[in-house]
């Protein structure tokens, strides 16, 4: 539907315009104050140069718009006993949502020092975008936010993931035109199709309008308005449309548009929760159309200002320097006419507060927008009822992630009354071994089904959708108010979300400094269908470096883990589900792979993160020659088949085998919570031996990771060196130089005196190798003794 502004009808009465006109005008004139002013907040004296910030940043074309939204959520908020949420695509309106808190009083609780009176507006203001102050975006700091607007694309997703399975909760989420431009909100759009009315909240997108990005306009905004209906109407929405630049038209509209759509919402939950409705609802959508830096200058120097990109930041900037531009901003500033909306003290009049809704249903206040707040413990069930039998290292193989997957089983029935657990991934659940949990739930879908559908359930808590950026969106929502999760994906393809879990991680560090943030679950990756074990799929589904970019990231809050089987998988996952604030990352395979670790023992070397398997090794309690090391399922395998070959060519030779399954262990203990002292490295690895590293990722990030150590000149690392195709397993760890044969060579070449003493023994295992070439290309499989091997220690 259509609300041509002129011509909507009118549900405000005059007082009511009056106030909400009122707050609207006085949260612009905050966000104007916050990017400009350093003194002189109520403008009690003429403006002058010395007034104003040396430095002007902040973004004002986005942020009256972002007030007017900030405005009628309060009243709907207030006239219906609304529990809501907004999140704030536009992220540079920054201004804007800091001055809806500070009004509502939200931020005053939450920053005593900021007053609601002259005072505490100068510190408001001069705190923005200035050293020591806050950020110019929607950030952490901001009470009410749980979404940083800097990066572009993730608004939807992470509305509807903070909807799912909170029923009385409406989430509004306002969504900029240029982000409307990114592929990561386009796919969110389709978030619709996922959300149950019966158990989840509802979602409103507010699709902002302004016309215009940093330099050109954007496309949802030269849009014919058929044509734009017809792209939301294909995405399973009814627009309602808000259009104009008189205020009080706006408002009126505003008004009708926000009553409409939420009356529309009720009807919808009344139908599936009540009635038993069982199609897919058509949810509105509010698209609102008004011009950028609208209130602001209408002209600077000659050039058209509101309207255009040129109100996108900063209107006048040479405020201090052009007495003209000076002039032009305190003009600007009392068109808000700042003494109807500020007593002598400063404190906001009464009809400014009008709106405003009490205790935690105010946007600032929500404990939705800070989760761990409503965080409960989630029951995890005991290991021991899942760990596979080890009475010997070696003797049985379990594929990990099958077993994980009935783990999660018990944790999906365990949560299926309080539903604040959620499976999420690009449909690769049965894929990647982990479809035991559909005995407790189905997989989320409102749209139409099949006979040869298998899973789909309407209430499912599975959610599967072909687009990596919404999975994380969804995941990141979810745990941000205050429910737990785990991201399943395919090792090369979670890339695609390198720059989300980013922004996230960035979020993490900078609550953890801020003691009003409660701790929320962390976010937990299961990285599987890993680059030695996609043989099948070739060379595209062949990269580990996703481990690279999270160990770039603020040590505090990642963790990276590589169990070498089930049961460490088991110990591992339990871990990361336990935990608190952090990003987890775990890379298991889902291939058949060698028990090695009984329960007990994989909880204390998990615990430990790295040790000596003594039961793999010679060392006989001296000190060894060699030490092989190894991280991942498939290098340890490697590193034990080199181990037993070592063991009967150069029965002398004494062998030390460690395992690292927490790889920030490499680090100094200075630079990483879990990091070892230089006496427990040189302990573990030796500071003078040979130590010869089969890694399941690229090489040179164990060389980074260990580059301070005493030792690190003896420290040579195989691992993924970008070769890969479709050929046989074993081919994969030949061609990338990490197979046993290799490492055999390895230990020759670098243990001094073997090279000459252990020719011919180099010699069998590069024969071997080439025996492995020509065996694969006639066979189409590995040799025998790879395919057959066992662990006989």
């Amino acid at each position: 539907m259509s609300v041509d502004t002129p011509q909507a009808p009118a549900p405000l009465t005059d007082d009511e315009l009056r106030t909400l006109d009122a707050h609207w005008r006085a949260a612009n004139y905050l966000s104007v104050g916050q990017i400009y002013l350093m003194a002189n907040p109520l403008l009690t004296e003429p403006l002058r140069p010395e007034h104003v910030k040396p430095r002007l940043l902040g973004h004002w074309g986005t942020s009256p718009g972002l007030n007017l939204v900030y405005t009628h959520l309060n009243r709907v908020i207030r006239a219906r006993d609304l529990n809501a949420l907004c999140i704030w695509g536009p992220g540079h309106g920054g201004p804007a949502v800091v001055a809806g808190s500070w009004l509502e009083g939200s931020y005053t609780r939450t920053y005593p020092d900021v007053t609601r009176d002259a005072a505490g507006m100068a510190r408001l203001f001069k705190q923005f975008s200035f050293p020591g102050g806050v950020p110019s975006h929607v950030a952490p700091e901001t009470p009410g936010s749980i979404h940083e607007g800097g990066e572009l694309g993730y608004s939807l997703s992470h509305a509807y993931g903070a909807a799912l399975d909170a029923p009385d909760l409406v989430v509004a989420c306002v969504i900029g035109d240029g982000e409307a431009e990114t592929g990561p909100l386009a796919a969110s759009w389709h978030s619709n199709k996922f959300l149950d009315p019966v158990h989840d909240g509802a979602v409103l997108p507010i699709l902002h309008l302004n016309g215009y990005k940093i330099a050109n306009p954007t496309v949802l905004a030269r849009l014919p308005e058929a044509e734009l209906d017809a792209l939301l109407e294909g995405y399973g929405h009814d627009p309602i449309h808000v259009t104009g630049d008189d205020p009080a038209a706006v408002h009126q509209a505003m008004a009708y548009a926000m009553d409409t759509a939420l009356d529309r919402i009720a009807a919808i939950q009344h139908a599936a929760r009540e009635q038993g409705a069982a199609e897919r609802p058509r949810w509105p959508v509010i698209v609102l159309r008004t011009p950028k830096g609208w209130t602001g200058p209408t002209e600077v120097d000659g050039l058209p200002v509101e309207g255009t990109w040129r109100s996108h930041q900063v209107p006048l900037s040479a405020v201090r320097d052009n007495h003209q531009h000076l002039r032009q901003l305190e003009d600007w500033l009392r068109s808000y006419r700042p003494e109807e909306l500020f007593d002598e003290q400063g404190r906001p009049r009464p009809e400014v507060l009008a709106c405003i809704p009490e205790g935690a249903r105010r946007l600032g206040a929500t404990p939705h927008a800070n989760g761990g707040l409503l965080l409960r413990e989630l029951p995890l069930p005991s290991l021991e009822s899942y760990a596979v039998d080890v009475d010997k290292p070696g003797a049985t193989l379990h594929e990990p992630t099958r077993v994980l997957g009935d783990f999660l089983e018990h944790v999906m029935k365990a949560t299926a009354e309080r539903r604040d657990f959620r499976l999420v991934g690009p449909d690769e659940t049965a894929s990647n071994r982990l479809q035991a949990v559909y005995a407790a739930s189905g997989k989320a879908w409102q749209a139409g089904t099949l006979d040869v559908d298998e899973h789909l359930d309407r209430h499912g808590r599975v959610m599967e959708i072909l687009s990596e950026h919404t999975c994380q969106g969804w995941l990141e929502g979810y745990l941000l108010t205050g429910r737990h999760g785990l991201f399943s994906c395919y090792e090369a393809f979670v890339h695609i979300v390198d720059s989300m879990v980013n922004q996230h991680i960035k979020w993490l560090r900078v609550t953890r400094r801020l003691p009003w943030r409660a701790p929320i679950a962390s976010l937990n990756y299961l990285l599987t269908s890993h680059v030695w074990r996609q043989d099948h799929n070739g060379f595209s589904h062949q990269d580990p470096g996703f481990v690279d970019h999270i160990m770039n990231k603020s040590p505090e809050a990642v963790r990276v883990y590589l169990p070498p089987d089930a049961n460490t998988l088991l110990s591992v996952a339990d871990h990361a589900l336990r935990s608190r604030d952090y990003v987890n990352v775990i890379v298991a395979g889902k291939q058949p792979c060698f028990d090695w670790l009984s329960m007990e023992q994989a909880r204390v070397h998990c615990a430990r993160g790295a040790g000596i398997w003594e039961w793999a090794g010679t060392e006989n309690g001296g000190e060894p020659d060699v030490v092989l090391a190894c991280a991942g399922d498939v290098p340890t395998q490697e590193v034990l088949a080199a181990a037993q070959l070592l063991r009967r060519h150069l029965p002398e030779l004494s062998v030390r085998v460690v395992n690292v399954v927490d790889i920030a262990r490499l680090l100094p203990s200075e630079e990483h919570p879990h990091g070892m002292t230089e006496f427990e490295y040189d302990g573990l690895f030796t500071p003078d031996k040979p130590v010869i590293f089969a890694y399941h990722g690229y090489p040179w990030l164990i060389h980074r990771l260990a580059y301070r150590r005493t030792g690190h000149g003896h420290l040579h690392v195989r691992g993924y060196k970008e070769i890969g195709t479709t050929t046989t397993p074993f081919d994969m760890v030949v061609r990338n130089d990490l197979d046993r044969y290799r490492l055999v060579m390895d230990v020759i070449d670098r243990v001094p005196g073997l090279a000459v003493r252990a020719a011919a023994v180099r010699q069998r295992m590069e024969d071997v190798r080439l025996r492995h070439h020509d065996w694969i290309r006639e066979h189409g499989t590995d040799l025998p003794e790879v395919a057959d091997w066992t662990w006989d220690g």
